[in-house]
Protein backbone atom coordinates (compact mmCIF):
# COMPACT_ATOMS: atom_id res chain seq x y z
CA UNK A 1 0.00 0.00 0.00
CA UNK A 2 0.95 3.79 -0.66
CA UNK A 3 -0.24 6.64 1.15
CA UNK A 4 0.41 10.08 0.55
CA UNK A 5 0.18 12.20 3.23
CA UNK A 6 -0.19 16.07 3.10
CA UNK A 7 1.13 18.86 5.73
CA UNK A 8 3.69 16.65 7.18
CA UNK A 9 5.53 19.59 8.91
CA UNK A 10 2.12 19.71 11.24
CA UNK A 11 1.41 18.02 14.53
CA UNK A 12 -0.74 15.08 12.82
CA UNK A 13 0.58 14.68 9.34
CA UNK A 14 4.47 14.23 11.27
CA UNK A 15 2.72 11.17 13.39
CA UNK A 16 0.65 9.84 10.49
CA UNK A 17 3.93 9.32 8.65
CA UNK A 18 5.79 7.96 11.60
CA UNK A 19 3.12 5.62 12.01
CA UNK A 20 2.81 4.20 8.33
CA UNK A 21 6.59 3.67 8.95
CA UNK A 22 5.93 1.80 12.13
CA UNK A 23 4.08 -0.42 10.03
CA UNK A 24 5.85 -1.29 6.93
CA UNK A 25 3.52 0.93 4.41
CA UNK A 26 5.23 3.16 2.36
CA UNK A 27 4.29 6.82 2.91
CA UNK A 28 4.78 9.63 0.59
CA UNK A 29 4.74 13.22 2.56
CA UNK A 30 4.51 16.81 1.23
CA UNK A 31 4.11 20.64 2.72
CA UNK A 32 5.32 23.58 1.66
CA UNK A 33 8.69 23.84 2.29
CA UNK A 34 11.31 22.55 -0.61
CA UNK A 35 12.56 19.69 1.87
CA UNK A 36 11.01 18.53 5.08
CA UNK A 37 10.71 21.11 7.78
CA UNK A 38 9.05 19.61 10.22
CA UNK A 39 10.55 18.78 14.28
CA UNK A 40 14.26 16.50 13.44
CA UNK A 41 13.88 14.08 16.32
CA UNK A 42 15.36 11.08 14.87
CA UNK A 43 11.80 9.33 13.58
CA UNK A 44 11.70 7.99 9.91
CA UNK A 45 9.58 10.85 8.55
CA UNK A 46 12.80 12.66 8.14
CA UNK A 47 13.83 10.02 5.86
CA UNK A 48 10.68 8.91 4.19
CA UNK A 49 9.58 10.40 0.56
CA UNK A 50 8.71 14.10 0.44
CA UNK A 51 7.27 16.05 -2.64
CA UNK A 52 6.86 19.45 -2.23
CA UNK A 53 3.48 20.83 -3.13
CA UNK A 54 1.23 24.02 -2.74
CA UNK A 55 -2.26 22.24 -2.66
CA UNK A 56 -3.91 25.17 -4.08
CA UNK A 57 -2.63 25.18 -6.88
CA UNK A 58 -4.75 22.41 -8.99
CA UNK A 59 -2.57 21.51 -11.43
CA UNK A 60 0.40 21.22 -9.40
CA UNK A 61 -1.69 18.68 -7.26
CA UNK A 62 -2.77 16.62 -10.39
CA UNK A 63 1.02 16.32 -11.09
CA UNK A 64 2.11 14.66 -7.65
CA UNK A 65 -0.92 12.49 -6.67
CA UNK A 66 -1.05 11.21 -10.67
CA UNK A 67 2.94 10.29 -10.54
CA UNK A 68 2.87 9.34 -7.10
CA UNK A 69 -0.68 6.83 -7.57
CA UNK A 70 -1.38 6.47 -3.94
CA UNK A 71 -3.97 3.97 -2.80
CA UNK A 72 -5.05 6.44 -0.20
CA UNK A 73 -4.38 10.34 0.96
CA UNK A 74 -4.93 11.64 3.98
CA UNK A 75 -5.29 15.25 3.81
CA UNK A 76 -3.82 16.57 7.24
CA UNK A 77 -2.89 20.21 5.44
CA UNK A 78 -5.03 23.00 6.38
CA UNK A 79 -5.28 26.25 7.95
CA UNK A 80 -5.62 26.08 11.52
CA UNK A 81 -4.92 29.74 12.82
CA UNK A 82 -8.71 30.24 13.85
CA UNK A 83 -8.47 34.07 14.72
CA UNK A 84 -6.03 34.93 11.87
CA UNK A 85 -8.78 33.31 9.59
CA UNK A 86 -11.15 36.29 10.48
CA UNK A 87 -8.91 39.21 9.18
CA UNK A 88 -10.34 40.39 5.69
CA UNK A 89 -6.77 40.37 4.14
CA UNK A 90 -6.25 36.83 5.17
CA UNK A 91 -9.94 35.20 4.16
CA UNK A 92 -9.31 34.54 0.38
CA UNK A 93 -5.94 32.58 1.41
CA UNK A 94 -8.20 30.47 4.49
CA UNK A 95 -10.27 29.34 1.56
CA UNK A 96 -8.13 28.77 -1.45
CA UNK A 97 -6.24 26.28 1.62
CA UNK A 98 -9.11 24.95 3.13
CA UNK A 99 -11.84 24.46 0.76
CA UNK A 100 -10.44 25.18 -2.70
CA UNK A 101 -7.18 23.10 -1.82
CA UNK A 102 -9.33 20.43 -0.38
CA UNK A 103 -11.45 20.17 -3.70
CA UNK A 104 -8.13 20.32 -5.86
CA UNK A 105 -6.79 16.94 -3.46
CA UNK A 106 -10.35 15.22 -3.84
CA UNK A 107 -11.09 15.90 -7.60
CA UNK A 108 -7.63 13.39 -8.10
CA UNK A 109 -8.78 11.02 -5.71
CA UNK A 110 -11.69 10.56 -7.49
CA UNK A 111 -9.76 10.17 -10.92
CA UNK A 112 -7.86 7.87 -9.21
CA UNK A 113 -10.58 5.92 -7.30
CA UNK A 114 -7.66 5.92 -4.20
CA UNK A 115 -9.31 6.53 -0.97
CA UNK A 116 -9.23 9.65 1.11
CA UNK A 117 -9.20 10.66 4.61
CA UNK A 118 -10.10 14.52 5.23
CA UNK A 119 -9.64 16.16 9.14
CA UNK A 120 -11.91 18.16 10.33
CA UNK A 121 -13.00 19.59 12.93
CA UNK A 122 -16.09 20.55 15.72
CA UNK A 123 -16.04 24.28 14.54
CA UNK A 124 -18.04 22.78 11.12
CA UNK A 125 -21.06 22.73 14.18
CA UNK A 126 -22.78 25.79 16.24
CA UNK A 127 -21.27 24.84 19.30
CA UNK A 128 -24.41 25.30 21.28
CA UNK A 129 -26.45 22.74 23.67
CA UNK A 130 -25.12 20.21 25.74
CA UNK A 131 -25.77 16.88 23.98
CA UNK A 132 -22.35 15.80 22.32
CA UNK A 133 -22.55 15.92 18.29
CA UNK A 134 -22.76 13.09 15.94
CA UNK A 135 -20.99 12.02 13.45
CA UNK A 136 -23.86 11.85 10.83
CA UNK A 137 -25.57 15.08 11.93
CA UNK A 138 -25.67 17.18 9.46
CA UNK A 139 -26.73 20.12 11.49
CA UNK A 140 -23.99 22.78 10.59
CA UNK A 141 -23.59 26.05 11.53
CA UNK A 142 -19.96 27.12 11.38
CA UNK A 143 -19.61 30.68 13.89
CA UNK A 144 -16.30 31.49 11.87
CA UNK A 145 -14.64 31.81 8.79
CA UNK A 146 -12.40 28.39 9.97
CA UNK A 147 -15.32 26.27 10.55
CA UNK A 148 -17.10 27.41 7.34
CA UNK A 149 -13.93 26.85 5.10
CA UNK A 150 -13.23 23.16 6.98
CA UNK A 151 -17.03 22.68 6.24
CA UNK A 152 -16.86 23.43 2.85
CA UNK A 153 -13.74 21.18 2.58
CA UNK A 154 -16.18 18.48 3.81
CA UNK A 155 -18.64 18.95 1.34
CA UNK A 156 -16.03 18.59 -1.70
CA UNK A 157 -14.80 15.63 -0.03
CA UNK A 158 -18.32 13.63 0.56
CA UNK A 159 -19.54 14.82 -2.83
CA UNK A 160 -16.42 13.90 -5.54
CA UNK A 161 -14.51 10.81 -3.17
CA UNK A 162 -16.49 7.43 -3.24
CA UNK A 163 -14.15 6.58 -0.63
CA UNK A 164 -13.92 9.16 1.96
CA UNK A 165 -13.13 8.75 5.59
CA UNK A 166 -14.44 12.38 7.17
CA UNK A 167 -12.95 12.74 10.69
CA UNK A 168 -13.58 15.69 12.89
CA UNK A 169 -11.15 16.04 15.80
CA UNK A 170 -10.93 18.79 18.38
CA UNK A 171 -8.28 20.09 20.65
CA UNK A 172 -5.38 18.96 19.26
CA UNK A 173 -1.79 18.51 20.94
CA UNK A 174 1.23 16.53 19.26
CA UNK A 175 4.91 17.08 19.05
CA UNK A 176 5.54 18.98 16.14
CA UNK A 177 4.53 22.20 16.73
CA UNK A 178 2.50 24.78 18.79
CA UNK A 179 -0.69 23.73 20.70
CA UNK A 180 -2.40 24.37 23.98
CA UNK A 181 -0.29 22.17 26.49
CA UNK A 182 2.69 23.65 25.47
CA UNK A 183 1.24 27.38 25.62
CA UNK A 184 0.08 26.44 29.06
CA UNK A 185 3.02 25.34 30.10
CA UNK A 186 4.93 28.13 29.26
CA UNK A 187 2.70 30.69 30.49
CA UNK A 188 2.72 28.40 33.66
CA UNK A 189 6.61 29.13 34.33
CA UNK A 190 6.33 32.63 34.35
CA UNK A 191 2.91 33.58 36.22
CA UNK A 192 2.08 33.13 39.55
CA UNK A 193 -1.91 32.70 38.00
CA UNK A 194 -3.05 32.28 34.55
CA UNK A 195 -7.13 32.49 33.47
CA UNK A 196 -8.87 30.24 31.60
CA UNK A 197 -12.20 29.37 30.36
CA UNK A 198 -14.46 27.03 31.67
CA UNK A 199 -18.03 27.13 29.93
CA UNK A 200 -16.09 25.51 26.45
CA UNK A 201 -16.09 21.64 26.93
CA UNK A 202 -14.49 19.14 24.75
CA UNK A 203 -11.92 16.59 25.15
CA UNK A 204 -8.14 16.44 23.64
CA UNK A 205 -6.44 15.00 20.90
CA UNK A 206 -2.96 13.62 21.15
CA UNK A 207 -2.10 12.98 17.34
CA UNK A 208 0.09 10.36 17.77
CA UNK A 209 -2.92 8.31 19.27
CA UNK A 210 -4.90 9.93 16.28
CA UNK A 211 -2.40 8.78 13.67
CA UNK A 212 -2.93 4.93 14.91
CA UNK A 213 -5.98 5.35 14.40
CA UNK A 214 -6.55 7.13 10.89
CA UNK A 215 -3.91 4.25 9.89
CA UNK A 216 -6.30 1.60 11.43
CA UNK A 217 -8.92 2.98 9.05
CA UNK A 218 -7.13 3.14 5.51
CA UNK A 219 -6.79 -0.81 5.93
CA UNK A 220 -10.39 -1.03 5.92
CA UNK A 221 -13.72 0.05 3.72
CA UNK A 222 -15.48 1.53 6.71
CA UNK A 223 -16.03 5.12 5.07
CA UNK A 224 -17.97 8.05 5.92
CA UNK A 225 -18.04 10.15 9.13
CA UNK A 226 -16.31 9.94 12.42
CA UNK A 227 -15.60 11.74 15.21
CA UNK A 228 -12.06 11.28 17.21
CA UNK A 229 -10.92 12.28 20.56
CA UNK A 230 -9.45 10.54 23.00
CA UNK A 231 -11.35 8.92 25.87
CA UNK A 232 -12.12 10.22 29.54
CA UNK A 233 -15.20 12.37 29.08
CA UNK A 234 -15.47 15.93 28.58
CA UNK A 235 -13.95 18.08 30.07
CA UNK A 236 -13.08 22.15 30.03
CA UNK A 237 -10.15 24.35 29.37
CA UNK A 238 -10.21 24.83 33.36
CA UNK A 239 -9.86 21.16 33.38
CA UNK A 240 -7.36 20.64 31.15
CA UNK A 241 -5.32 23.31 32.66
CA UNK A 242 -5.46 21.96 36.10
CA UNK A 243 -4.11 18.43 34.81
CA UNK A 244 -1.50 19.70 32.85
CA UNK A 245 0.14 21.55 35.99
CA UNK A 246 -0.98 19.06 37.90
CA UNK A 247 0.76 15.99 35.89
CA UNK A 248 3.70 18.59 35.57
CA UNK A 249 5.16 19.25 38.57
CA UNK A 250 3.70 23.40 38.65
CA UNK A 251 2.00 25.17 41.45
CA UNK A 252 0.38 28.05 39.13
CA UNK A 253 -2.93 28.81 40.34
CA UNK A 254 -5.95 28.28 37.41
CA UNK A 255 -8.57 30.74 37.63
CA UNK A 256 -11.88 29.83 36.17
CA UNK A 257 -13.67 32.51 34.11
CA UNK A 258 -16.12 33.03 30.97
CA UNK A 259 -15.57 33.07 27.41
CA UNK A 260 -17.02 36.92 27.67
CA UNK A 261 -14.76 37.64 30.83
CA UNK A 262 -11.90 36.03 28.90
CA UNK A 263 -12.26 38.12 25.72
CA UNK A 264 -9.09 38.17 23.57
CA UNK A 265 -10.42 36.20 20.42
CA UNK A 266 -11.72 37.13 17.29
CA UNK A 267 -13.32 34.02 16.33
CA UNK A 268 -16.18 32.51 17.79
CA UNK A 269 -15.52 28.92 20.09
CA UNK A 270 -17.59 26.54 20.24
CA UNK A 271 -19.44 26.43 23.87
CA UNK A 272 -20.09 22.49 22.71
CA UNK A 273 -17.20 20.80 21.09
CA UNK A 274 -18.90 17.08 22.52
CA UNK A 275 -18.13 14.79 19.51
CA UNK A 276 -20.21 11.27 20.08
CA UNK A 277 -16.83 8.60 19.52
CA UNK A 278 -19.53 5.80 19.55
CA UNK A 279 -18.74 4.68 15.73
CA UNK A 280 -15.63 4.03 16.01
CA UNK A 281 -15.90 0.58 18.27
CA UNK A 282 -19.70 0.13 16.49
CA UNK A 283 -17.65 0.11 12.93
CA UNK A 284 -14.50 -2.19 14.59
CA UNK A 285 -12.06 0.52 15.53
CA UNK A 286 -10.33 0.53 18.52
CA UNK A 287 -10.68 3.81 20.64
CA UNK A 288 -8.36 6.25 21.30
CA UNK A 289 -6.58 5.97 24.92
CA UNK A 290 -7.61 8.16 28.01
CA UNK A 291 -6.74 11.84 27.52
CA UNK A 292 -5.01 11.88 30.64
CA UNK A 293 -2.99 8.98 29.89
CA UNK A 294 -2.23 10.61 26.83
CA UNK A 295 -1.25 13.72 28.46
CA UNK A 296 1.12 11.73 30.26
CA UNK A 297 3.06 10.24 27.39
CA UNK A 298 3.02 13.62 25.51
CA UNK A 299 4.74 15.32 28.47
CA UNK A 300 6.83 11.91 29.19
CA UNK A 301 8.46 13.01 25.38
CA UNK A 302 8.68 16.92 26.70
CA UNK A 303 10.72 15.97 29.67
CA UNK A 304 13.09 14.27 27.69
CA UNK A 305 13.58 16.86 25.10
CA UNK A 306 14.23 19.01 27.87
CA UNK A 307 11.28 21.12 27.12
CA UNK A 308 9.55 20.32 30.61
Amino acid sequence: MKVFVTGVAGQLGHDVMNELAKRGIEGVGSDLAPEYSGVKDGSPVQSMAYVSLDITDAAAVRKALTEVKPDAVVHCAAWTAVDAAEDEDKRDKVRAINADGTRNIAEVCRDLDCKMVYISTDYVFNGQGTEPWKPDCTDYAPLSVYGQTKLDGELAVSGLVKKFFIVRIAWVFGLNGKNFIRTMLNVGKTHETVRVVNDQIGTPTYTLDLARLLTDMILTEQYGYYHVTNEGGYISWYDFTCEIYRQAGYTTKVVPVTTAEYGLSKAARPFNSRLDRSKLPANGFTPLPDWKDALARYLTVLRENGEL
